[in-house]
This record gives C-alpha cells, structure tokens and sequence, in this order.
C-alpha cells in the first residue's frame, strides 16, 4: 500500500480491508483471466499506479487485481458522476471507495517504451485528504451491482470531489466532461471466460447455434434427476464455436467431452483442477499423465493447478495432431473411450442425429417429458436426458404399445439416485421383454451415460417398433410375397429384413426394374431402386424423373423430396443414403412398408388358408416367451425362432452350460457353422444326455426331433431348462443349499402376502384365483410394503380390469429389477408354466437381498 502515500492512514486500511474481504469471499475465483485482459490491465496500472495492492501469496501477478478491477469497472458503469464530499462511507460499494483515490497527476514514474499514453489533467483540488469540520451522514450512493461483501453499518461520511481524468479505465467520467461517442451498431452479446462476475448475472438468452447446454425451454435446462444438463453460462463458449477452433473434434466430440468436464467442475467456473483429469482425459483418449505434461508444456496451468475446458481441449489437440491425427478426419464417426484411454467405443453421427430426430417427433407431446424437447441432435444432450429413464421408457411403449405401466414410473424434474435406478430398471427388463439385446447393459450404465450403450438400446427399441408392423396378423397381404412352392410357414422364418427385401423386389419387379436389391447398404446407396419404388407405391405423386439426374447426391435429395410428398421422409439424409448407412435404409424402408404397403388384398380362399395357420401356430405366444428368456442369457447367435435357431443344439449347449456351469464337455460339441444334419444330431443328443442327467423329462424325445423342429417337444425341453434355472438361482441363494420344490415356492409366495397385511393365498400355480392378478399384487407388497399404490388395483372381475392389474404387477416387478417375460394374457389365462416362473423370479429377487425395505 506504499503507492498511496497521499492518502491518510484511514483510508488506505479501508481500501486494503475490503480488497481482503473480497478476495477471501466466495465471490473470488482463483482463475487466471484472458490474456487480453491482463496486458491491458498491466499497461494502464504501470501508467496510473506506481504500486498495485497487495496480491495473495502464491498468485500470478496481476490475477486478483484484474479481478478485482473488472468487479470495479461494472461498479463504475452504474455509478453517478459526482459523488458528496465527506469521509469514506461504510456502507457503499468497495469499487466505490477505490475510485475516490484517483492518483493526482505529474507524480507518475515516466511509462516504459510503447506503453498506452494516458494523459492526467490537473486535479480540481488538491488531493491530500481534509477531513470535513462536521460529518454529515450520507445514504450509500446508488449502483446497480451490490457490494461484493456487506459491512456492519457505521457513521456516513463523504468523500471530496474527485478529480476529473480523460482516458481512464477506472474512473467512469462525467457525462458533461466527455462528448457522447458516435452511434454503433448493437453487438450480441459475447460470453467471457473466467469471469466470476458474471456467474451471478442473469445472461442473455443464447442463440440456438451458440450453446453450450442445447435450446430448451427456459424453464427446462436441466439434467434428468437433477444434474447439470451441460456446462454453466461461464463456460462462455458454445459447442458450435468451440468445433470451429478446434476442428480436430466434431461437436459432438466436444459435447461429451464438456459433459464430462461438467460433472467434475461442481463449482461452475469452467475449471478444474490436474488431479481431475483422471476421469476426464480417458473420454478423449489420452493419458492423464499426457495431457497434464502438455497442458505445463504450453503453460495452460494457473499456480494453483486449475485447468479450463478450453486449455484442455487445446492439450488434446496438440496431442492428437502429434499422432498424425488429420483434422477433420472421420468427422461422421464419435470416438468415445471407456474408463481407459485404450478402451475406444464408436458412435455414428448420422445415426445419433436421426434417432433423437425421430424422439423428438414422437415424445416432443408427451404429457410428463414434453418440456424437455427438442433435444438437440447435433450435441450430446440426448444421453443426459435419459439418464432418469423416462424418455427410454417413453419410447419402447411408443414402440410396442402396452409393454410398461406408465403408473410405476417415478415422475418428476428432479428424481435422486434411487428413483432414477427404479426407473432404468423398468427400461431394462422391459427392453428384454420386447426382444432387445441388453446382456451388457445395465440401470448404472445408464445413470452414468454410457454413450455406445445407449445408444444402441436406443436403436434396438426404435427397431423394435418399426419391425413390430412387418407381421402377417397386422398385414394378411404379406401372403403376397411368397414364391413359388413355399409355403406360409417357411415364409415367416424370414427375419423382418429379410421380408423387407423381399417387398421391395416385389415392388420392382412389378415396375419391370431389371434390377433386385439384397441388402440396405451398397444396393440403394445410388437411390435408382428407391426411385423406382416410390414411383410404383405412389405413381400418382411420385416419378422415375431422379434416374435423369447424373449427381448421386443430387439423386438422393430428389428421392427424399418424393418421398416427403408421401409424409414419409423420415431417418435417412441424402448424405447417409449415398454413403449406404444399412441401419438408416433399414429403418427408412420399414417406415415406408408400414405406411404404404401397397399390395392386394387377399381373397376369401387365401384368408382362410391363413386363418388355417394362424389357428395352429397357438403356441408362439409360449414360443416367444422361451426365445426372450434365452436371449437374456449370454448365447450367441440372438434367437429369432426358438425352432429354427435350436436345431443345431448349440444354443441349448449354451443355456445349459449358464445353467450348469462345467456340465457341458465342449470337446464333444460340433462347434458352429456345424456342417450337416448329421453333425447337428451328434449336438442334439449330447443336449438330452445332459437334460436326463439333470432329471428333465424327456421320454420318447431324441436329438432328431429337436434338428426336426418338432414344436412341442422343443417346447418341453426349453421349458424344463428354463424351470430348472429358476430353481438353481432359488437354491443357490437359500441357506441350507437344499433343492427347491413347486410346493416350497408356494409356500413362500403365500407367507410373503401374509407379511404385507394380505390375506389372498394359492394352492398351486393353476389356482383360479390367480386369474384377476390380485394375488400377485399382493405379493409384491409383501416384498416391499408400499410400492404397489391399491388406488390403482381393481377387483379383476373382467377381463379387461384383470389385464389391467397383471399389467401392473409385471411392470412392478420389473421396477424392483426382476427380469420377466410373463405377458398379461398369460395371468388372465392362468399359464402355470409361465405363472410359475413369474413367481420363481420374485423369490429369487426377495431372497437376493437387493430390495431396499
């Protein structure tokens, strides 16, 4: 304070005194501030100041002090030009007290070459400070900004005039003194890094293209289950701004990355400390030993060890350019890394930006999530927003209707940690339960955001639906298809891919198009077959006019426009459709079959050779049960038909050997492609060898039968493999160890109602009583007392109020994290088998002990 030798003793400890109250309020950042900002704050102090305030140990030169003048500089803008005279009042603004100490003129030290002129003019009085003969209080002078930390109120007093000085940066001149400056044209407002100032400012509304969180409704920036949905305002610079100097990454790259980066920076202040890399460096795939050295190589670190997100991301580039990395290369794919930089996962761009294109068109009006739409898809918000659940339970009911009781959802803006797991549970075992793969996907892998992994289940739901409609109940038409000598059975063997294709060189085949298309990928990517499809779906709109046009590029918009006049342009671009994306054909060839169709309807004989059918195909509905619970286990290939896919054996070898582990010799195994039939009964035989070795049943079954497809003695075999994994986890999980009988789980079942204050019992898994789905309300209650809401339950008289309650009770159970593939009709029906395996599964979560009471 040596540097304000013209001001008492007084004054300069009030100025000192708050300088240090300030800096060791919250309101002060440990940041160091642009660059800009601190050389141009060093040139005016050396010209006006000949020794700057005391700064914290340890801290780089100019740091606080710029800080402290920007607070001062805001302070000033809103301050009146003259303020009373009298001595220094208490209770006004710390930047106020600082401007009343303007250095007089002549007594600065002559200013180093090329420093900025700041000419002083002489002061109106002198500036020796006079205290006044009778102090007179003064009320605190008006500013907009209020004091950085309040002060006990004490005696007002008034300060002398001050002088005027021309061209200073810390003294706001008087509005007669300065002629106003020539009209500008308004500028958008520009974020500031580092600032902390302006942390507690309400920000102007960013532009959609600027963001750093993606554009939502004001009132609906936020994380699901109350999160940071994206980095704070002063993070000051969007996504979109932050791709274009730093063209290394997309801006998808650098949303996760920022998503990281956020999760870390709790405070907000858009930085984070080098011991905090180790969970952020490894999602862009580098060593945190790496980036710290680069980031102290090109001197990115403040002293006390903070980093921000833009010196991290210039760390990372620097690195990455090291490695040869082309800057722009593979711009379509996101390449994400796990808990190791050496662990990569890929994403696609294109595909990310249609599925969350197609969530925001069909959950934009959802009436619990409606305020969280539009998500963008150009950033990575879509995996914060699903973090609770909501959305992807939302969208497998949008898929396959029905599938979740949307009454077990926990509903909110912000859920915790448990209701967020409820809910992902829901998603999980729901997902399962309408044919998605989810072996490796789990409710924390959601929570966590895992990128690759949800967005994979995202893909599998909205598959789900869009191949839900390729089904020959919903389309008796798809008769059509079949060729010479095939019969109808044969033909639904056929996976929807394999339906699509064959509709679409239906379709081309009618039209005379010598061409056929076997796959979604390099067979359409040139858009002539799409061109000739839409013609003969719609020939009235659409034309064969795109196959004169020479730009493939060009092509493919044309064939989007045509099909946009059919509402039908949905999932592809005519950047994915020439690149020949199979996922995005796929899904835009299905949307087009399940709105126009465009085949005949069948006549009365042909649809009653396919009632004939559908009447003897009785049993898929047990069928599809037993091929969802076999793809829940780890075996491979996925299970599309349980006859089809089991004749070689080695996906019942597989469930046996998860079952049983160590049962399965697999030097006996014929392992796959297994080569002929032959081959195939070896597998199949070796399968009832072990089923009579476990005690199955299987009198008069051999290996043949099952190679053969015979349904109901495949059915009997995977029945008894599915009940026999039941009652291993049962046993597995009790006590003494001792097997498990249908009798002891009924037993158990009919106590546990008893624990929940219920009176309902069974005596076998056939009961009628079983039938309204009470009995399995109140079993859940007596698992966890409270979680089913009785409101909601009705008597189960009809069929539709017991529909209603089974539905209930299966989306109950699925919450508490029970994997169940039990459908309603099934309760209503009474399935014993089916009923037996629901209740099963209960006992084995309750005896689990993961039900929190």
């Amino acid at each position: 304070m040596s540097g304000f030798r013209n001001y008492n003793t007084a004054a300069k400890n009030t100025l000192k005194d708050d300088f240090e109250d300030w800096r060791d309020s919250d309101d002060y950042v440990d940041e160091q501030p642009p660059a800009t900002s601190v050389a141009q704050r060093a040139t005016q102090m050396a010209n006006l100041i000949p020794t700057t305030p005391p700064r914290p140990a340890g801290k780089p030169a100019g740091t606080a002090y710029a800080s402290y003048l920007q607070k001062y500089d805001q302070d000033r803008q809103d301050q009146p030009a003259a303020e009373p005279e009298g001595a220094i009042p208490r209770t006004v603004s710390v930047s106020q007290r600082v401007g009343s100490f303007s250095k007089p003129a002549g007594t600065s030290p002559a200013p180093p070459p090329g420093a900025v002129q700041l000419p002083l003019p002489a002061p109106a009085k002198p500036t020796k400070y006079v205290p006044p003969a009778q102090p007179q209080p003064a009320a605190p002078a008006p500013s907009s900004v209020s004091p950085i930390r309040s002060n006990p109120p004490v005696a007002a007093q008034t300060l002398p005039a001050r002088p005027t000085i021309n061209n200073n940066p810390f003294a706001q001149p008087s509005a007669a003194s300065v002629a106003p400056p020539p009209p500008q044209p308004e500028q958008p407002p520009r974020p500031i890094a580092n600032n902390p100032f302006l942390q507690n400012q309400k920000s102007p509304v960013p532009t959609q293209s600027d963001l750093s969180v993606p554009m939502m409704p004001a009132s609906s920036r936020r994380t699901s289950g109350g999160g940071v949905a994206g980095p704070s305002s002063a993070a000051g610079v969007g996504i979109q701004s932050l791709a274009q100097r730093f063209p290394i990454f997309s801006a998808s790259e650098i949303s996760a990355f920022q998503q990281q980066f956020v999760t870390v920076d709790k405070d907000g202040h858009n930085a984070v400390h080098t011991s905090d890399l180790s969970s952020i460096a490894p999602k862009a795939g580098e060593s945190v030993q790496n980036v710290v050295a680069k980031l102290n190589q090109l001197r990115l670190v403040s002293d006390a060890g903070s980093v921000s997100f833009e010196s991290f991301l210039t760390a990372v580039s620097k690195l990455r350019e090291e490695k040869g990395v082309s800057v722009g290369a593979n711009k379509n794919k996101i390449v994400l890394h796990g808990h190791s930089e050496n662990v990569t996962h890929t994403i696609n761009e294109d595909e990310k930006q249609s599925f969350v294109e197609h969530i925001n068109q069909v959950l934009g009006g959802d009436k619990d999530i409606s305020y969280r739409f539009p998500i963008d898809m150009y950033a990575m918000q879509i995996f914060t927003e699903c973090k609770d659940g909501l959305i992807l339970a939302k969208l497998i009911n949008d898929s396959v209707p029905n599938t979740i009781d949307e009454r077990v959802l926990n509903i909110g803006k912000k859920l915790n940690t448990f209701q967020m797991t409820e809910n992902n549970n829901v998603v999980v075992n729901s997902a399962k339960a309408i044919g998605c793969s989810v072996v490796n996907i789990g409710a924390q892998d959601i929570i966590e955001g895992r990128e690759h992994l949800v967005l994979g289940l995202i893909w599998q739901i909205i598959k789900m639906g869009l191949q839900a409609k390729i089904d020959i109940k919903l389309h008796p038409e798809l008769f059509r298809l079949l060729e010479p000598g095939e019969t109808l059975e044969e033909f639904l063997k056929l996976g929807p891919e394999q339906i699509l294709l064959r509709w679409f060189n239906y379709h081309l085949k009618k039209a005379g198009w010598h061409r056929t298309v076997k796959n979604f990928s390099g067979d359409v990517k040139d858009a002539e077959n799409y061109t000739v499809l839409l013609a003969q779906l719609a020939p009235n709109v659409c034309t064969r006019a795109p196959l004169q046009t020479r730009d493939i590029l060009q092509r493919a918009e044309q064939v989007l426009e045509n099909a946009d006049r059919l509402h039908c342009r949905k999932y592809l671009s005519a950047k994915t459709l020439t690149e020949g994306n199979s996922k995005l054909n796929f899904a835009f060839v299905a949307n087009l079959f399940n709105n126009y169709p465009g085949l005949e309807r069948l006549t009365e004989a042909e649809m009653a050779q396919l009632d004939d059918w559908l009447f003897n195909s009785e049993g898929s509905r047990e069928a599809r049960a037993f091929a969802l619970w076999l793809n829940s286990l780890p075996v491979d290939p996925f299970v599309n038909n349980l006859f089809d896919d089991c004749q070689d054996g080695l996906i019942l070898l597989q469930a046996i050997d998860y079952v049983r582990p160590g049962l399965v010799d697999w030097r006996k195994v014929n392992r796959a492609p297994v080569p002929s039939k032959f081959k195939k009964v070896e597998n199949t035989n070796y399968v009832i060898v072990l089923g009579k070795s476990l005690g199955f049943t299987l009198v008069g079954i051999q290996g043949s039968d099952i190679t053969d497809g015979q349904k109901t003695l495949t059915l009997g075999l995977v029945w008894q493999l599915m009940r026999e994994h039941v009652i291993q986890t049962l046993q597995s999980l009790s006590k003494s160890g001792v097997s498990i009988s249908d009798q002891d789980i009924i037993a158990w079942a009919n106590a546990t109602v008893r624990r929940g204050g219920k009176a309902s019992s069974i005596t076998q898994f056939k009961d009628p009583n079983l039938r309204s789905g009470v009995y399995l309300l109140d079993l859940l209650n007596g698992i966890k007392k409270g979680v089913v809401n009785y409101e909601l339950v009705t008597s189960g008289v009809s069929d539709e109020s017991a529909a209603l309650n089974a539905k209930y009770a299966i989306s109950i159970a699925r919450k508490l994290g029970a994997t169940i593939f039990v459908l309603p009709d099934d309760i209503v029906e009474v399935k014993p088998k089916m009923i037996l395996t629901f209740v099963g599964t209960l006992m084995a979560l309750d005896r689990s002990g993961t039900i929190a009471a």
